[in-house]
């Protein structure tokens, strides 16, 4: 039997690289999958892929970032599924820039998306789940909600947002007997177009990725499966006694 079998997950912001990842693994584990995102063809493409091999999934598009979104995509699973049982908050953005280049725009943009979609996620997936006292709520956060990058404030700003609101609805739903457990997980540097957009705005793209890579003692980057791996465990039931948990997936990075 597959992970997740007879699961009902929902994936923000899987149009592409991890949250396209994580969409297709579970959905191989028996899990059935609404997938979201800003753009409409991407998440598109990723439901083809899971259709294609076997798999349940439908799309919706949905900005994270508009409360009003969120509203319309919970009342929607809860008319055609009747439940929720998983939500991978995945969709995010990353500005570059300083304390001293970044502009109140960019840093509003990424507190909205990376860290208001988070909590409107979270909201709206605990109401869904309360009812049956059972489900899991898996945040994206980034090893730049653990330490600081200079070219990444905003990031790192809601990113590390991220990790205490974590905390903090695990510890309510822990009070409230829901039964509900919240993770975050923290991501090194995964192979993406995310990542590989913000290298080259660094830069020279091959040289600033090799220096980035001789900070990974395992001696690789990570790829979009490292953390859809990680999403899986803390979906299923193998995870049962683990919430408020911040699951650092870097490659060793943070040790150097």
């Amino acid at each position: 039997m597959g992970r997740v079998d007879n699961k009902i997950a929902l994936i923000t912001g899987a149009g592409m690289g991890l949250g396209r990842a994580s969409s297709e693994l579970l959905a191989r584990e028996g899990a059935e999958l609404i997938c979201t995102d800003i753009s409409m063809p991407d998440v598109e493409e990723t439901v083809a892929r899971i259709r294609e091999a076997g798999g349940t999934a439908r799309a919706l598009e949905h900005d994270v970032s508009d409360p009003e979104a969120w509203a319309r995509v919970a009342a929607d699973v809860h008319g055609n599924e009747g439940k929720l049982d998983i939500l991978v908050n995945n969709a995010g953005i990353a500005p570059i820039g300083t304390i001293e280049s970044c502009d109140l725009e960019q840093f509003r943009a990424s507190m909205n998306v990376n860290g208001e979609g988070v909590f409107l996620g979270c909201k709206h997936a605990v109401a869904l789940m309360k009812e049956q006292r059972a489900g899991s709520i898996i945040n994206l956060s980034s090893i730049d909600g653990i330490i600081g990058e200079s070219e990444l404030l905003a990031y790192c700003a809601a990113k590390g947002a991220v990790r205490t609101m974590t905390k903090a609805v695990a510890v309510h739903c822990g009070e409230q007997g829901y039964n509900i457990r919240c993770n975050s997980i923290h991501p090194g540097y995964i192979w993406t177009p995310q990542t590989e957009g913000y290298l080259s705005g660094l830069g020279k793209l091959e040289e600033t990725r090799a220096a980035t890579l001789a900070r990974h003692p395992i001696g690789r980057l990570g790829v979009p499966d490292d953390i859809a791996n990680m999403v899986l465990y803390l979906a299923s039931d193998e995870s049962s006694f683990v919430t408020g948990a911040e699951m650092v997936v870097d490659g060793g990075y943070l040790m150097v």
